[in-house]
């Protein structure tokens, strides 16, 4: 299994989708990068050799990738909390922070566990419903 920037990539797959299994690597980044690298994108991972898996990893040395990226991402998160804006206030709240609606979408960032969703119901089902919660 190919190991780049510190990521095992899986090595059945074509090179230019075992990439973008590396945070911070998509589509058009991944192909980028085997364009200058000079490697065939429909090559297998586990078919590179040595020369080839290093020009990768000398390109992607120019990228911010993987702990550094992630480590970038949540200091920007961080420090939207500590000057206490908007999509910072989200954050803290565990909220959709770009815009979503949260009245009927969201279920899981305002506690889905907490609802349950009930359809129609005839009234013998609801009476025996009423019956068995007063019975608790």
């Amino acid at each position: 299994m190919p190991r780049i920037i510190g990521v095992d990539i899986p090595e059945n797959k074509k090179i230019l989708f075992s990439l973008q299994f590396i945070y911070g690597v998509g589509a058009t980044v991944a192909e980028t990068v085997l364009r200058e690298a000079q490697v065939d994108p429909d090559k297998r991972a586990k078919d590179l050799n040595n020369e080839e898996v290093n020009r990768i990893q000398r390109i992607f040395d120019r990228y911010e990738l993987e702990g550094d990226l992630r480590r970038h991402v949540s200091d920007n998160i961080d420090r939207l909390k500590r000057i206490r804006s908007y999509r910072g206030m989200r954050h803290i709240m565990k909220l959709p922070a770009r815009g979503q609606r949260t009245k009927t979408n969201s279920r899981n960032a305002r506690g889905g566990s907490k609802r349950k969703t009930v359809g129609a119901m005839s009234k013998e089902m609801a009476t025996k419903l009423e019956t068995a919660k007063k019975g608790k």
